[in-house]
């Protein structure tokens, strides 16, 4: 195969799949967090990006958004080459990121937290506000279409909520803004088994509206249920991709311990 057909070839990957993530290496220091990674998400798939802890999962997906810089490689977004300067211009492009902190500020309200950094204004004579009603209304709108119909007020601060109902308001928030990818970084940790089939069954109906989703997580049960494709690093490196079609829970459970 001459070179011409090799980037022809690369080149339509790239255009097939929302994200293109070639031979991406991160370093911090002397330490070698990520090597020589290929990771890609189709449009509307869903991705559960596996491994155990410190196998690099956070560390890629940090990368793809602009947290960390990548020493080596590059990633494709859309089909052009992109280097986001921070997770705010990903957010821009279509890429909304649920860390498993969830980014929320617990002392400001539901609707606030819901349009965080995009909040709506108004002009009250020369002076522009924010439009505290409209916000509240849109983000109780967005948050009951997700199954978060229990909150009597969008003032209400997110400190009191649990953690399915705060992946609600990430998960809708992605939904209302237009993203395209949904990156989930341990959606389930500390949740009930209620709130984690919520939230899973939240992770379908995304892909149902049209996005495309990563979900990362060390629990394989919980990716079987709802991923098309698994991607497995070990030690910052690549160590499986397998379709959902060719494995069950047991088995990537073996493969994520690296013992298959």
């Amino acid at each position: 195969m001459n070179t011409q057909t090799i980037e022809q070839n690369k080149q339509q990957i790239i255009q097939d799949n929302l994200v293109f993530m070639d031979g991406i290496s991160v370093r911090f220091g002397k330490v070698v967090a990520l090597q020589g990674v290929n990771f890609s998400v189709k449009h509307n798939e869903v991705v559960g990006l596996l491994g155990d802890n410190g196998a690099g999962k956070s560390t890629l997906i940090k990368t793809l958004n602009g947290y960390h810089k990548a020493n080596e490689g590059s990633i494709y977004f859309k089909g052009k080459q992109v280097s986001f300067k921070s997770p705010k211009y990903a957010r821009e492009a279509g890429i909304e990121t649920a860390y498993q902190d969830l980014a929320l500020v617990n002392l400001m309200t539901i609707s606030r937290n819901f349009f965080m950094g995009r909040e709506l204004q108004k002009n009250i004579g020369p002076i522009k506000v924010m439009d505290m009603k409209q916000m509240d209304l849109i983000a109780a709108q967005s948050l009951s279409e997700v199954g978060l119909r229990n909150i009597r007020e969008m003032q209400e601060t997110v400190n009191f909520l649990s953690g399915g109902e705060r992946q609600a308001i990430s998960i809708g928030r992605a939904t209302y803004f237009g993203a395209q990818l949904l990156i989930l970084d341990e959606p389930t940790a500390a949740l009930s088994v209620m709130e984690t089939e919520w939230v899973l069954r939240l992770v379908s109906e995304a892909k149902d509206n049209g996005l495309s989703v990563i979900l990362i997580t060390h629990n394989a049960y919980e990716a079987y249920a709802v991923a098309d494709r698994f991607v497995v690093l070990q030690h910052g490196k690549n160590y499986a991709e397998i379709n959902k079609e060719d494995t069950n829970p047991k088995d990537l459970i073996e493969v994520i311990a690296g013992r298959k």
